[in-house]
């Protein structure tokens, strides 16, 4: 009993995790909804619209992440999402457009970029399964798409049970 030594495979096993969930953008969402600019709830008018522009306080944005969406079956011209762009711009952190789940595709792509993939060249990375906030399936799709030229392998889950994603041909 006194020569049984507990011995920890998974940190012997060269297993490198990543965990998605580090890469969550804390701050704050905010939707803006165009509907609000709308006349009459169909279209939008291009003279009110520019008027609004000028006189709305586009401060109350700062450092947000925003999401500009249209919750109404209306006419709007790409140009005024181009103008609510060029406005919220100086202040926001990041723009996205459509959905509040494009805005969360967003931040985990501008996040995802930043990472030196160099760091898991010939590693066998285990990229983390559950977390606490919610990842984007997408989010999971994007790295192994950035770490398969890089990594030896690529599983899922966590270090004790993972599932097997992708593994470097030999040769």
């Amino acid at each position: 009993m006194e020569n049984d030594i507990i011995v920890n495979r998974v940190a012997g096993s060269g297993l490198v995790s990543l965990d998605l969930e580090e890469y969550y953008h804390p701050g704050e969402r905010v939707v803006y909804d165009i509907k609000d600019n709308l006349f009459q709830g169909l279209l939008l008018r291009e003279k009110d619209f520019r008027e609004f522009l000028k006189t709305h306080d586009w401060s109350v944005y700062t450092g947000k992440n925003v999401v500009v969406v249209c919750s109404e079956d209306a006419i709007v011209p790409t140009w005024a999402y181009m103008l609510l762009a060029a406005k919220l711009e100086p202040y926001a952190n990041v723009i996205a457009f459509g959905s509040e789940q494009a805005l969360e595709e967003r931040l985990f792509d501008i996040a995802l970029r930043a990472i030196d993939m160099e760091e898991y060249r010939d590693k066998k990375v285990v990229v983390k399964g559950c977390s606490k906030r919610a990842v984007p399936t997408w989010a999971y799709m994007q790295l192994t798409q950035l770490l398969k030229p890089v990594a030896q392998s690529i599983m899922f889950g966590e270090p004790c049970s993972t599932v097997p994603v992708y593994k470097r041909p030999r040769g």
